[in-house]
């Protein structure tokens, strides 16, 4: 296949099928994001899509089940796109079960209710979408685009389409400053969105991203280990969803746990407690990563 520059997809999508229709990220401002800044957006030419599928298909056909489409916020094409993409990848992969991507509050928001339930019944089934805290002061500082609100209106959009919702959280995203402001209100906004799955990272200083600058110039400071365990504390705690799956386990974790909410809580509050207290032990500075 063909991938132009460093590719990246959700942890649970490492036995998917990759397609990169978009290059780059549409929005690309975000203050900790490092993902796409060697790339400019672009959607990438139809007949290419088509052409990867085609090649994908006649490679690996039957053992396909999952399929993420790439970059960062691939919901963002037209539906004129998408339409073709999603049948051309039902027609390679027999037993294809799901299409995802990464998507934005902003590019589901522009998306009409009609498109969205359209592009469900042809099997884009999960989204990926990044709040990264339900502050709002928190949202602004570090240039997501979309308020709380947005992500409330834009998930109860996705609802009603049919599509599945896994949210990420990013832990320290307030820094010292906003630490409790910013876990409160992620619990409260995952609530309001109540996802299929839930997970938390945490943020990781990257040198080529504005946030970066600003905690080498003393305007932005991270949260301890101990800061972050409790900010992951407060998320589980208070949020309240349906039914979701928890997940911690990402690479940039100090503690990786998983379970589900409502049922597990207290579970999972009792490993955030031991590792608070020092009774078990968290990872290794240089075993995280993204």
């Amino acid at each position: 296949m063909r991938y132009a520059g460093t590719v990246y997809r959700p942890p649970s999508e490492a036995n998917s099928f990759l397609l990169q229709a978009t290059i780059g990220c549409s929005w690309n401002h975000c203050t900790y994001c490092a993902m796409y800044r060697d790339k400019e957006f672009r959607v990438r030419p139809l007949a290419e899509t088509l052409v990867d599928i085609a090649a994908a298909g006649h490679a690996f056909g039957a053992q396909v089940r999952k399929v993420f489409v790439m970059d960062g916020d691939a919901l963002t094409m037209g539906i004129e796109l998408w339409e073709p993409i999603l049948h051309s990848l039902k027609d390679a992969f027999p037993n294809l079960r799901r299409v995802s991507c990464y998507a934005t509050a902003l590019n589901l928001l522009v998306k009409e209710q009609e498109e969205l339930r359209r592009l469900c019944d042809l099997g884009l089934k999960l989204l990926y979408i990044g709040p990264e805290s339900g502050d709002d002061v928190t949202l602004k500082r570090i240039a997501k685009g979309a308020s709380s609100a947005d992500h409330v209106e834009a998930a109860a959009k996705a609802r009603e389409a049919g599509m599945k919702q896994s949210l990420i959280f990013l832990l320290g995203a307030g820094g010292t400053e906003r630490s409790i402001e910013h876990a409160t209100a992620s619990a409260r906004l995952a609530t309001a969105m109540d996802p299929e799955f839930l997970s938390t990272l945490t943020l990781m200083l990257i040198p080529s991203t504005p946030i970066y600058r600003l905690a080498e110039n003393g305007r932005f400071k991270m949260p301890s280990v101990e800061g972050l365990l409790r900010e992951l504390r407060i998320i589980v705690a208070e949020c309240k969803p349906t039914d979701t799956v928890f997940r911690s386990n990402h690479a940039s974790n100090y503690l990786p746990i998983e379970g589900r909410l409502p049922r597990d809580r207290e579970a999972i509050l009792k490993s955030i407690d031991a590792a608070l207290s020092g009774d078990a032990p968290v990872r290794a500075e240089w075993l995280r990563g993204l």
